[in-house]
């Protein structure tokens, strides 16, 4: 990494090397954080994105694991020097809702709990409808941190706000607080959750979920920390979003690969963000749909 500039580390965000990774004799599994044997050769491994591979022991040398202080550590800091953002392009947006698909596999949720919901939209009865993918807007004056009495959801560094559900005591307070109703209550025991016996739990994913805890959108923050584009614009075929470093001023298309200069895509684009009235100065941004009307962001916030 030390010899890549940090630009060309936004291009190879683009470039996923899967959840569990391929692996071959003498490698590293880094994403692994269970490791059960199956029988004799062959061993199973959860990786970070929550999904059950079978290996042959010869083929890796397993990584080490950290430690839940480790996690908790690691998480509240983030990645030094970035500022991610999120750009979403309307005008793309066909409702395959396979980011949904991928956003709710990777962070252990039920089928009816999302992190990210496309919604239909309308402004007015002269324009045509389209849809909307709505997730955490990353706010960097965010309402949900400041009513939280026991400091587990918090903004760190790099702008992405977190949730710690070591520490949530399920008053949902920070949902009340949320103006874009992002958040989500765990009423119920998770999806899958005797797969995840026993793992670490990692607050980058917010694994393995916990009943009567907080869960919401995190820009795939473990997957960030492995040089990978978040889960949900990875997942989407249409070029409908775009991530990366504010601080380097570029962005990758979860689709094309293709990196650009974020200042210009939000002047070309007429970039605009969801009740920027409010003052929460939302970190996710969206190119208006054919026909929106839309007011483009002040110079100083991009």
């Amino acid at each position: 990494m030390e010899k890549k500039t940090r630009r060309n580390f936004m291009k190879t965000l683009g470039a996923s090397v899967g959840a569990a990774g391929v692996l071959s004799g003498g490698s590293i599994l880094s994403a692994c954080n269970r490791v059960e044997e199956v029988s004799g050769n062959k061993i199973t491994l959860l990786t970070s994105s929550g999904e059950l591979v079978v290996v042959d022991r010869a083929q890796l040398k397993p990584a080490e694991i950290p430690s839940l202080s480790e996690n908790q550590l690691r998480g509240r800091k983030g990645l030094p020097g970035r500022s991610w953002v999120m750009v979403i392009d309307l005008s793309k947006c066909r409702n395959a809702r396979e980011c949904m698909k991928a956003c709710q596999s990777h962070h252990q949720l039920r089928p009816e709990q999302h992190h990210i919901n496309v919604l239909q939209m309308q402004d007015s009865e002269d324009t045509a409808p389209y849809f909307m993918p709505k997730p955490c807007q990353h706010c960097d004056n965010p309402p949900c941190t400041k009513v939280c009495p026991v400091n587990a959801t918090f903004k760190r560094e790099d702008g992405i706000v977190l949730i710690d559900n070591e520490r949530c005591i399920g008053c949902r307070f920070c949902i009340a607080a949320c103006p874009y109703s992002a958040r989500v209550f765990n009423w119920n025991e998770p999806r899958d959750a005797e797969k995840y016996e026993g793992v670490t739990y990692n607050m980058e994913a917010n694994v393995p979920q916990k009943k009567g805890t907080i869960s919401k959108c995190l820009f795939s923050a473990d997957r960030l920390r492995d040089g990978q584009l978040p889960s949900c614009v990875s997942a989407c075929p249409n070029g409908v979003y775009w991530f990366g470093d504010r601080n380097e001023d570029a962005v990758t298309n979860g689709t094309t690969k293709e990196t650009v200069s974020f200042s210009k895509l939000m002047k070309d684009g007429a970039a605009y963000t969801l009740m920027k009235e409010l003052g929460t100065k939302p970190r996710v941004y969206y190119l208006p749909a054919k026909g929106q009307a839309a007011s483009p962001i002040e110079g100083d916030h991009i």
